[in-house]
């Protein structure tokens, strides 16, 4: 049976809980206060980090300015960073207005114990508000954007993973295993100024974040400019040919290839010539491509200054740079321009020189031979079955020398034709009238050379009748009357056929045979 109370012992149990009372009192107001510290030294942080910020996305932006192929997409990026930033900022900065305007003064931290605002601003009756619906999609929005813009980049992951667990308002299984609402679990049925307090802090984040962000971008961008895999080996030389026997003094240096590495202004020239971009070289791969005829034999130069912009600065780079067109040689270059001999009895065209010699230093001698111009030569072999060529060149005072050996042969042998056409499989068909006038000729089937043999004479055979000797390439008044004796279907036979090509024995020809069609 319960003992009965004594007003002795209601009282003290009175003033037990009016002491407890005072003390929770107490604590309450140091957590308050407690939670404005925290607010207003994050709310420092924001600004530091906002003005850092602001400094990192110019410096990408100038940087992408100066040379848009690096820094152009870390640039667009950034923007599309700072830009979804600032938009769930200033949204969160705005609901903060609205709650401190809720109290009547904002810096006594503890009149700010009360939960009604975002309770009756996000919910009604245990479900959202617009209010609250609008909390939520612009923190998906920015969740969505910034996981897309980061896209799957391993040097990103870590930033990706915290977008996705701080800033995707999703439902939270509480410490008791009880799924809850974002909104519910995190702002309603807490004081004012914790709740300001957790806005700020989810604010700080967001710009802890960007200002990582923009870093690892301008540094990653750095760092990629800089990799190895951006570098090739080059040789360097003191001059750009190299003669036998001489000592080689090349270096091999490192030089950057990669395709962003361009410069802004190009300005070249060769042999004091002014270059011109597209006509006379092309922006490539990081490269300067030459697209200018080599020149003469000699040495050339190419001299100038490449621009690159730097911090909005001109930085010129010298260019100093010689070749030459062709090395000096130890052996001539002869080569037949039609074929790989020579043919009696007519001129054939040579070209002879000699690498890194001028023309007007090499000299060449053969039987028959003679020089055109410049390289150019020609040889009439008139016998025998070889042809030497003798070649010299002057180079700094030295001689070199070379001999060539050429085989000579005998022009091949023509074949006949009528009218211009060829005896192909069979006797040629033609109207009697038509053989009447047309001419008798020759050619040298499949044969390089420009060359017709002029007939001078033929023999003209019809069936059962003696055979006519015809001077010259068209059929004679005897012949024609020779041709008026045979009948439709005979074969008429030209043979004998003498061709003359100036200077030279021309070969026999085979018989050209007609089959007259009336």
């Amino acid at each position: 049976m319960a003992q009965k109370e004594t007003p002795r012992q209601r009282m003290i149990n009175l003033m037990y809980l009016v002491f407890i009372a005072m003390l929770a009192l107490n604590m309450s107001k140091e957590v308050l206060s407690a939670f404005g510290t925290v607010n207003a030294t994050l709310e420092d942080s924001n600004e530091s980090f906002e003005s850092k910020n602001r400094a990192a996305l110019e410096g990408l932006n100038s940087k992408a300015a100066d040379s848009p192929e690096q820094y152009k997409a870390a640039a667009e990026n950034a923007k599309q960073v700072s830009e979804a930033t600032d938009k769930l900022y200033s949204y969160f900065s705005e609901l903060k207005q609205e709650m401190y305007a809720s109290v009547d003064d904002p810096s006594d931290y503890e009149t700010m114990d009360k939960d009604q605002f975002l309770n009756e601003k996000f919910a009604q009756s245990g479900k959202l508000k617009p209010a609250g619906k609008e909390f939520k999609a612009n923190m998906t929005d920015y969740k969505n954007t910034m996981v897309e813009v980061l896209g799957e980049n391993p040097k990103y992951a870590t930033y990706v993973k915290t977008i996705k667990e701080k800033f995707a308002p999703d439902h939270i299984v509480d410490r008791d295993g009880k799924e809850r609402e974002y909104i519910e679990y995190h702002f309603l049925g807490y004081p004012l100024i914790s709740s300001i307090t957790k806005i700020t802090n989810l604010q700080n984040g967001m710009k802890v974040l960007e200002n990582e962000v923009l870093s690892t971008m301008l540094s990653g961008q750095l760092t990629e400019i800089a990799s190895m895999d951006n570098y090739s080996t080059l040789l360097q030389t003191t001059r750009g040919a190299y003669y036998q026997g001489q000592e080689f003094d090349g270096s091999i240096v490192l030089g950057r290839t990669d395709n962003s590495t361009v410069p802004n202004e190009v300005n070249l020239t060769l042999d004091g010539r002014e270059l011109t971009e597209g006509k006379d070289f092309v922006l490539e791969g990081g490269q300067i491509k030459m697209k200018v005829n080599a020149g003469n034999t000699g040495d050339h130069t190419i001299e100038g200054t490449l621009v690159f912009k730097q911090d909005g600065k001109d930085t010129e780079v010298e260019v100093n740079q010689s070749y030459s067109v062709i090395p000096k040689p130890n052996q001539a270059i002869v080569s037949a321009d039609k074929m790989n001999v020579v043919y009696r009895g007519i001129e054939n065209p040579l070209t002879i020189s000699m690498p890194g010699v001028p023309g007007n230093k090499v000299n060449a001698s053969a039987a028959g031979m003679r020089k055109v111009k410049g390289s150019q030569y020609v040889v009439k072999p008139t016998r025998g079955t070889e042809l030497k060529i003798n070649v010299t060149g002057s180079v700094e005072g030295e001689k070199v020398s070379s001999t060539s050996v050429f085989r000579i042969k005998d022009l091949p042998r023509p074949t006949p034709t009528i009218r211009g056409q060829l005896q192909e499989g069979g006797a040629v068909k033609m109207p009697r009238k038509a053989l009447e006038v047309s001419p008798v000729g020759a050619t040298f089937e499949n044969f390089d050379f420009d060359l017709t043999p002029v007939v001078k004479r033929f023999t003209l055979s019809v069936p059962g009748q003696p055979a006519v000797v015809v001077n010259g390439n068209n059929l004679t008044a005897e012949a024609k009357k020779l041709l008026g004796r045979a009948k439709t279907g005979d074969i008429v036979q030209i043979f004998d056929i003498k061709a003359d090509v100036p200077g030279v024995n021309v070969k026999n020809m085979p018989a050209l045979l007609v089959q007259l069609t009336n």
